[in-house]
Order: structure tokens, then sequence, then C-alpha cells
């Protein structure tokens, strides 16, 4: 007889470096922007693994996601020789190899297990939280740590390092008020399923799609790959390069959100207003709503967004692959995420407008 198993989120941890970094601390460094453009980003506070007067690192990635995996263990009264899978995602690793999932296992302290790390950015935790659930829910493992961990500033530190404010680019500057580092993880738990507990638990649903390959990258990453001879890359003005495509991610990211949402209420079979909480960061909730009903979304279900949109973008920036562990931690600590809750967990990647979403029911209760 084949074991069921029941898949828990136990806790969630977070981790973000320094003190915060708010617009006008950055603007002495980086040059100001105007006002409107502050408002459209939303961001009103970072946190940057570099010190932003010298580029020096004052922690690493992998660290970051020690921090916030070791806060999730606590919090979840489990000790790390408990766990049997780590999934790591993450766009901006140390190295090539080792991954950071085997990294984060070596600063556990754990001799043997299951260490995968997966490369998705924004979209890229919940592809790692929903592998994690499939291996726990067959019986693989029986303890998770699933983590996203992200360290963009010293990517961006040559942008504006050694240079007069003034003379930073107008579009370089967007780049620096938009992006933060930072790691969120949580505790999965699998138990044997007790038919006579009563009844279980809403089944999760997930969604995955890329929507954007054949369209101009939204986002780019260039340098450090294989893409041209290491001595060409020498030559490059920068050696690693982020680009950014702000009118194309502005006019095609509301649509890739509406197809998102709309076919995860599809397979789950519920409107959009029978979600408790929608976990969306660095969805730019209120700028973008005016997009959503001419990318599809019908007014009934804009309406059903407002108060349900859980994001914490203006206190931590864009932060990637901890994007959504880290608003996921926001909202359960401050009791917005509660037992019982029907929660969507929605991530959306520019790169190739890659997204993905699972609906959970929340079980743990608000930590004390």
């Amino acid at each position: 007889m084949t074991t069921a198993y029941d898949v828990k989120i136990l806790s969630t941890g977070s981790y973000v470096p320094g003190d915060p970094l708010d617009n006008a601390a950055l603007e002495k460094y980086v040059g100001p922007l105007p006002d409107d453009v502050l408002e459209g980003i939303q961001v009103r506070t970072r946190y940057w693994m570099i010190d932003p007067v010298t580029g020096e690192h004052v922690i690493n990635n992998s660290r970051m996601a020690e921090r916030a995996s070791r806060q999730a263990l606590d919090r979840a009264g489990v000790e790390p020789g408990e766990v049997d899978l780590i999934v790591v995602c993450t766009a901006t690793p140390e190295y090539t190899l080792p991954n950071v999932a085997t990294t984060l296992q070596h600063y556990l302290g754990l001799e043997s297990i299951a260490a995968i790390e997966i490369r998705g950015a924004c979209a890229g935790w919940v592809q790692a939280l929903d592998l994690a659930r499939r291996q726990l829910s067959d019986g693989t493992a029986r303890t998770a740590l699933v983590v996203g961990s992200e360290s963009v500033s010293p990517l961006m530190a040559p942008l504006f390092l050694g240079k007069d404010p003034a003379r930073v680019r107008m579009r370089d500057r967007l780049t620096l008020y938009t992006f933060g580092d930072g790691a969120g993880a949580v505790v999965l738990r699998a138990e044997p399923v007790d038919d006579t507990a009563g009844p279980r638990a809403d089944p999760s649903t997930f969604v995955n799609a890329c929507v954007g390959g054949l369209r101009k990258p939204g986002m780019e990453i260039i340098g450090g790959g294989t893409d041209v001879s290491q001595a060409e890359q020498l030559r490059r003005r920068q050696l690693i390069q982020m680009k950014i495509d702000v009118p194309g991610t502005s006019s095609f990211g509301p649509q890739v959100f509406v197809r998102a949402i709309q076919e995860l209420t599809r397979k789950e079979g519920r409107p959009l207003g029978e979600f408790d909480a929608i976990v969306l960061p660095e969805g730019n909730a209120d700028y973008f709503a005016g997009e959503y009903e001419s990318a599809g979304l019908s007014a009934e279900e804009n309406q059903a967004l407002t108060g349900r949109i859980v994001e914490n973008l203006a206190d931590v920036g864009a932060t990637g692959s901890a994007a959504v562990p880290l608003s996921l931690d926001a909202g359960w600590t401050s009791g917005r995420i509660r037992p019982g809750h029907r929660v969507v967990l929605l991530g959306i990647e520019a790169s190739r407008y890659v997204y993905t979403g699972l609906s959970v029911t929340w079980q743990a209760p608000v930590p004390a």
C-alpha cells in the first residue's frame, strides 16, 4: 500500500544585510531620481550586502541563506540534522560551482543530504517550493528547507563607485534605486496522512509558464558566462552588466501577472475573491493597477485584489529569488496570513517573462 503524505509549511525565516539604505542616503552615492519615478518604483528602503562607500562585501549570498534558514528552523523547532532536502534558488551565486545549496549544507554542518539549486530568479523560488513539495509528498524526503537568496548589489557597484553622483546615468540610477539583497526560507514537513483526523486541507495548485519566449528579454545579466571568450569579456565596459528593458517590462509585466492569476484560479476552480492572500512581491500593485484590466483582468477580479495582495517591496526593494519568501515571511509574522487562509504564492520573472504560482492552505500559527 502506498503511503499518502500531508506536506505543511511549518515556518518562515528571513534575513536582510546591513542597515536600511533609504532613498535620501542612496541619493548621496548615486544621485537623485525624479519624484514621479520614485513614486512609480515604490521602493523606500533596500538592504545591500556591500558597503556603499567602499564596495566591500559585508556578507555573501550563502551566508544570507544560512541566516534565513536558521531563523526558519528555530521558529519551527526543527534541528538542522532533521533536514533531508535543501532546495535553493538564486541568480547571483558566489560561484558557478559548488552550488549555493551545497554551500548552505556545509554551513549547516550536514554531511549527507539532497541539495538542489535552481537558477530561476523572481519566479524560481516558487518552482523550488513546488519541487520540494512534490518530493515530500511522495515520500522521497520528510523535511525540507526551501531558500531564495539574492546578492544584486555587487553587480550594481560599478555603476557608481568612484564616480561623481551627478554623472551616474539616469537609467543606472533606476536600477540602483530598485534592487536590494536578502534571503528568505521556509521549512516543510511531510507527515503520513491520518484518515481519522478529519478533513484534509485543500490540495495545492501549481502553474508555471514562460510566455516571452519570442520576445526581447525584459532583463539580462551579461558576463561571467560562456557567451564569448574570456578575453572578449574583459574588454567590455563592465565585467558583469545588468540590462533592463524598462518599457517592455512596464507594458508586458501586467499581462504576465494576469495570465498567471487567471490560469491559477481556473485550475483551482475558485474565483479570485475566495483567496485570503496573494503574495505578489515586486508587483508594484498600485502602480500597475490601472493596467490590469487592459491586460485582460475583469473589473470583478481587479476589485478582488484589493486588500488581498501581500508584499514588502517598499521596505526591501526588488530582491529576485528572495522576493516571494521575504514577502511571505512579512505576511506571516505580521499576522496578515493566518491558519486556514488560502494563499497564492506568485513569482514573475522578467528575463523571458516566466510566471509561477502555487496555492496552499496555510496551517502554521502566527509566531509568538
